[in-house]
């Protein structure tokens, strides 16, 4: 297969999948291509365990090079990428969240996945083939891995499923998902799904993955026979000779303390109860063995919760705060909590609790996004804050990780079938999401709060929107569903299952699980009790807090008013240098925003009258005068055969002297002086477009009303 590639044809779209030497020192390296699109993944692991981390330390990356869709960005100082934007941190964790799950859990030494995009063509996103491209380069590596997975997208135009849909045809379509699975005997384990819905029914994201379905089976044998021609065989892994005598005194030491504690209500009890067993744990292990057995007694600790708590749940119908297996925690919700915001939003699910607020802004407020696929404006935002007191942590505050703005594009992208039209609602529209305390799901919460916000604040979305997270304890063939997970459920469970939407439908869904993956049973199971649930958080919380957006915009919030420009007269309302835009700007304290390609002018303000009042200084510059039309105008220049007049902003006409009175006038001056304002009425426009006025029929017109 080494520099020979070899295609995949699925329906009307070809991959290219390429073992390739030119990454030669990595573990695995491949070459990927769909269209002109193409990029490299490798994948390399430590020759040396990392076992004082007391994790797997797996690292997975995507670089966007702007050199392949032939592009030179960044500013005129720095020519070359920074850091990551945060399309590129989505298309890492979209890998990262579909290939980890497969490794072995005592894997110690560090790994890491990095995509290169090197050629865009427009069409092919480059996700799928990292996506595709991680998995054949950790097969056909030695590093020990339990794949191979298929990842394809999934779009819908006009009621048609697409494979694998072009950018375009994403635009033009009401669903936009990613499946993500593995083989599990002869059928698929679905283990990791991100996607988009118009407010889609819940059987069509079941006829998506069943669309979906035998393509992800067939790639996954594809790769397969790719792994068994030119993989290399697998690093085994050994374990200490000790390990099963070592682990037997720990559990003696354990008996039924671990269980006391765990399975308790409250969580700051429980997690105090635990915490000082591990601890205890930890000085019991170092008193009959060595030092380094410290990870490994914190590990069998995580193994026995994880036991417990599945056992639980599948044996006894428990869960570790007593609750039933379908019953959510307590639901309470308030808006308009701080005063000078523009709409704001709390949502409290048990102790998980977020506050989200929405700050209304003017066109020319849009995020500026230039990177490798996307170079463009954004006006719908949500930024999601996750601060150390959150969870009851200590830690340093620093700029949003990864997970933040994973969880940020969630919710974001969960209200955005909502937010309405440009034309509809003209403002840039920024929400912050703070959580508050943490206990399980503050991406959904967050979908809670920011949907209270923005009717607080008076948008006039089509429907609020909730989300709930669903999770799984399995052993087997025997599994439960929970719905709303916490803390210990969604770390020990084998499933993290978010789905957002309305009454109508889903807007938002995304797969986690840390086993190899949940059958189509499982996933259409879970569909169902998310949609009973979040219609019951929708008309029993959000409805009962505030049943519909108000409908008068905050006092604080700023006005926009619109109007149509003929594009020839742009150039008349920006003035020489900005002239005359920066006057009006200034001297009603606005901002003036002009979108040329569709002929419309931006009017912002915090003070509507002031606003109104630039508004028709705009229309008055780049109206079309008429004949018979009546302005006010103030006389700029006096000549011995008239007066030169300036009305209507910047228009400019003459006044002659034999129009300045009913009777005959000897001297201009006579009649009016420089910085007089007089009554004027159009009486000629000439082939050149000059404009002849007239006091004399003005005064007249005034008198005989």
């Amino acid at each position: 297969m080494a520099g020979s590639p070899v295609s995949l044809k699925l329906k009307d779209k070809e991959i290219s999948f390429e073992k390739t030497d030119l990454a030669g020192q990595a573990n695995g390296a491949v070459l990927m291509r769909a269209g002109d699109t193409v990029a490299l993944i490798t994948a390399v692991m430590s020759p040396f365990e990392s076992s004082s981390m007391g994790f797997f330390p797996l690292t997975v990356d995507y670089e966007e090079r702007f050199y392949a869709a032939g592009k030179i960005l960044g500013s005129r100082f720095v020519r070359r990428e920074g850091r990551p934007t945060d399309e590129a941190i989505l298309t890492a964790r979209l890998v990262d969240r579909a290939v980890r799950p497969l490794f072995p859990a005592d894997l110690k030494r560090e790994v890491q996945v990095i995509t290169t995009c090197l050629s865009w063509d427009g069409v092919n996103d480059p996700d799928i083939l990292g996506l595709l491209g991680a998995s054949s380069a950790l097969s056909l590596s030695d590093i020990p891995w339990q794949g191979p997975i298929a990842g394809l997208r999934v779009g819908r135009v006009e009621g048609n499923f697409i494979l694998n849909p072009s950018y375009e045809e994403r635009s033009k379509g009401d669903l936009d998902i990613v499946f993500a699975g593995t083989k599990e005997g002869n059928d698929l384990a679905l283990n990791m799904i991100e996607g988009a819905g118009n407010e889609v029914e819940e059987s069509v994201l079941e006829d998506a993955l069943s669309f979906a379905k035998p393509f992800l089976l067939t790639t996954i044998e594809f790769i397969e026979k790719l792994q068994e021609s030119s993989g290399k065989p697998k690093i085994i892994l050994t374990e200490p000779a000790e390990k099963e005598s070592f682990e037997k005194e720990l559990k003696d030491f354990l008996g039924d303390k671990l269980q006391k504690a765990l399975f308790q209500g409250d969580k700051q009890t429980r997690m105090q109860g635990v915490n000082a067993l591990s601890r205890e744990l930890v000085e019991f292990a170092n008193s009959v063995r060595s030092q380094a057995s410290n990870n490994a007694a914190k590990d069998f600790f995580e193994k026995e919760v994880d036991s417990l708590v599945h056992e639980g749940v599948l044996k006894e119908g428990k869960r570790v705060d007593d609750r039933g297996l379908e019953q959510i925690r307590p639901l309470s919700a308030q808006v308009a909590m701080l005063p000078r915001t523009h709409g704001s939003g709390l949502f409290i699910r048990g102790e998980t609790k977020t506050l989200s607020i929405l700050t209304l802004g003017a066109p020319g407020d849009q995020k500026l996004l230039e990177g490798m696929e996307f170079i463009g404006k954004k006006r719908f935002l949500h930024h999601y804050n996750f601060p150390p007191y959150a969870p009851g942590e200590v830690k340093p505050l620093r700029g949003p990780g990864r997970r933040e703005i994973g969880h940020g594009m969630l919710a974001e992208k969960a209200l955005l079938p909502v937010i309405p039209s440009f034309d509809e609602f003209p403002y840039t529209m920024r929400i912050v999401t703070e959580v508050l305390s943490s206990n399980g799901s503050t991406s959904m919460a967050s979908c809670c709060s920011s949907s209270l916000a923005l009717m607080d604040a008076g948008v006039p979305i089509k429907n609020p929107v909730a989300g709930i997270s669903m999770g799984l304890m399995s052993v087997g063939n025997n599994w439960k569903l929970l719905t709303d997970i916490q803390g210990p459920e969604d770390h020990h469970g084998d499933m993290d299952f978010k789905i957002a939407g309305t009454q109508v439908g889903v807007t938002a869904l995304q797969l986690d699980v840390k086993i190899r993956g949940i059958s189509q049973e499982i996933f259409k199971q879970a569909l169902v009790q998310a949609k009973k649930t979040r219609e019951d958080i929708i008309k029993n919380v959000l409805i009962k807090t505030l049943e519909k957006p108000r409908a008068q915009l905050s006092p604080l919030a700023p006005r926009v008013f619109s109007m149509d420009i003929n594009p020839d007269k742009i150039g008349l309302l920006i003035g020489p240098g900005g002239k005359t835009i920066n006057k009006i700007t200034a001297d009603y304290t606005v901002e003036i925003d002009i979108d040329d390609t569709a002929n419309k002018v931006f009017v912002t303000g915090e003070n509507a009258d002031l606003a109104t009042k630039a508004l028709q200084v705009i229309k008055d510059l780049v109206r079309d005068v008429q004949v018979g039309e009546m302005y006010e105008g103030k006389v700029r220049r006096i000549m011995e055969f008239g007066a030169f007049v300036e009305f209507a902003g910047s228009h400019e006409g003459l006044v002659h002297i034999s129009q300045l009175a009913p009777h005959r006038v000897n001297k201009v001056t006579d009649v009016v002086k420089v910085g007089d304002v007089i009554p004027v009425k159009v009486i000629e426009i000439d082939e050149q477009g000059r404009l002849n006025l007239s006091l004399k029929d003005a005064t007249n017109s005034r008198a005989s009303n």
